[in-house]
């Protein structure tokens, strides 16, 4: 699609929303047909999702993409009649009698633009959300992914006017145009440092921006916590989608003397998940030749400066290009790239530090993580945590699924992003949450309009000593 064209569809779009707003009833019926048709066309999504990655398992992409889109939509349609009611508030008392309220109003037309790694749930989730607040919207998908991004331009326009939602696909000089459009709200999940370019774009439409980043997820790990769980939980997370998640555990810092006790539970973990790995059509391959090379420059340049890397894996050669085994990297530092550049792969860093207290200093000195991660019962410790720390979400004693928690916001802060979506936090996103003040006949605000007389001039004088704390 070139620029002209683009900029047609969004002044037809912005028409189409301004000549009749989607209502409960419209919002509803796009949710529906948007759940059925990832109901009915699952198979070839998985297919077309397999085939970006060079294998990617048939129930990873349900219980990871498939699955949580379906939970999400019901989710959306149980509460958002709710969501769009009047919120009636207490009003100011030298305002009375009038009332006071504020009610979400969609925006106009969206832009959303989706992420590779998990094409299709980054890319319709915030477009459900859109949808719920009432939106028309335009997506992108990400190119890095091409088959599936095919396939979901296939289904979305042919089931969705154009006016309403509509998917567009092309390479990087479109979604260059894409970013640079005037949107009423424009939504991108991706790197930190494509993140700012999107920003750059869009500030002269001043069009609001949320950016779901990355960065580097931090695991801590108590010396009290059992170090098998911890390690069962934190390679469940780092190895779905092969490490290619944005809220994968980027490195572990724990004390030194817990180092072999957690290389052996973690290689006994990763060797239960993925038996036989490079034959296991349930381990997911790395997206392309690129990021596969890049990750091994990673490895390169740690062995380089000092690390050494343990391989988790109960073989290790194999036909596929693409196919990555999960390591450790013990003996790691700051003059690492790997602990620089988020990871995106099966590797995972292990830092040493001997107290929490120093590992939080660490975590604190660096970008603001998009998760963080911390194994202890003891509540004392974890309240202290979370006081003197600042992330976009964290999990206490797990990893990954606080994203998964509907009533919860998932976002990022700093360089890991800025806004939330997920349940009502994606409905206000995409909503302008309005403020209406509705004036009786008679107001007790008549009395400060001008001329001030010397009654007014007291009554002001009162009012201001009543205003005070």
């Amino acid at each position: 699609m070139t620029r002209t064209e683009l900029e047609q569809l969004l002044i037809q779009q912005k028409a189409a929303f301004k000549a009749s707003p989607p209502d409960l009833g419209k919002r509803l019926k796009a949710l529906k047909k948007l759940s059925d048709i990832i109901d009915e066309n699952k198979e070839s999504l998985i297919e077309a999702i397999s085939r970006d990655f060079g294998l990617r398992s048939r129930e990873e992409t349900l219980v990871l993409e498939i699955f949580p889109l379906h939970d999400q939509i019901r989710h959306a349609t149980r509460n958002m009649r709710s969501w769009m009611k009047k919120q009636y508030v207490t009003g100011s008392w030298f305002l009375l009698p009038s009332k006071a309220y504020y009610q979400y109003q969609p925006l106009g037309s969206v832009g959303i633009m989706g992420a590779w790694n998990y094409q299709l749930l980054l890319t319709l989730s915030p477009l459900l959300d859109a949808i719920a607040a009432g939106n028309h919207a335009i997506i992108k998908p990400s190119e890095i992914a091409p088959a599936s991004a095919e396939v979901l331009k296939e289904l979305i326009n042919s089931n969705f006017q154009p006016e309403y939602i509509h998917c567009v696909t092309g390479n990087t000089q479109l979604a260059k145009d894409f970013s640079s459009m005037p949107f009423d709200h424009l939504f991108f999940t991706g790197p930190t440092n494509v993140g700012k370019m999107i920003m750059a774009a869009a500030a002269p439409n001043l069009t609001p921006v949320t950016l779901e980043l990355g960065g580097k997820s931090p695991a801590i790990l108590h010396d009290s916590y059992s170090v098998e769980l911890a390690a069962k939980r934190i390679m469940a997370g780092k190895l779905f989608n092969c490490g290619q998640t944005c809220v994968a555990t980027d490195y572990i810092i724990l004390p030194r003397k817990l180092n072999e006790e957690f290389k052996e539970a973690a290689t006994n973990s990763a060797r239960k998940f993925y038996p036989d790995i490079l034959n296991n059509k349930q381990y997911s391959g790395i997206i392309n030749e690129d990021h596969y090379n890049r990750l091994e420059s990673l490895l390169e340049d740690a062995r380089n400066k000092g690390a050494s890397i343990t391989e988790l894996a109960s073989n290790t050669s194999s036909d596929e290009k693409r196919i990555m085994t999960p390591k450790l990297v013990f003996d790691v530092n700051d003059e690492m790239e790997i602990m620089h550049e988020e990871i995106f792969g099966p590797i995972l860093p292990v830092l040493n530090m001997e107290t929490v207290e120093e590992a939080i200093e660490y975590v604190n000195e660096k970008p603001k993580p998009l998760a963080l991660y911390y194994f202890d019962t003891n509540k004392k410790r974890i309240d202290w945590l979370l006081k003197h720390t600042l992330s976009g979400g964290v999990t206490i004693n797990d990893t990954v699924y606080h994203l998964a928690q509907h009533n919860l916001p998932f976002g990022g802060v700093g360089a890991s992003g800025m806004g939330h979506y997920h349940g009502f936090d994606g409905f206000q996103t995409f909503s302008k949450k309005r403020a209406v003040m509705h004036q009786k006949r008679l107001a007790a605000s008549d009395l400060l309009h001008p001329p001030y007389t010397n009654l007014k001039k007291k009554l002001i004088q009162v009012l201001g000593t009543l205003s005070k704390v």
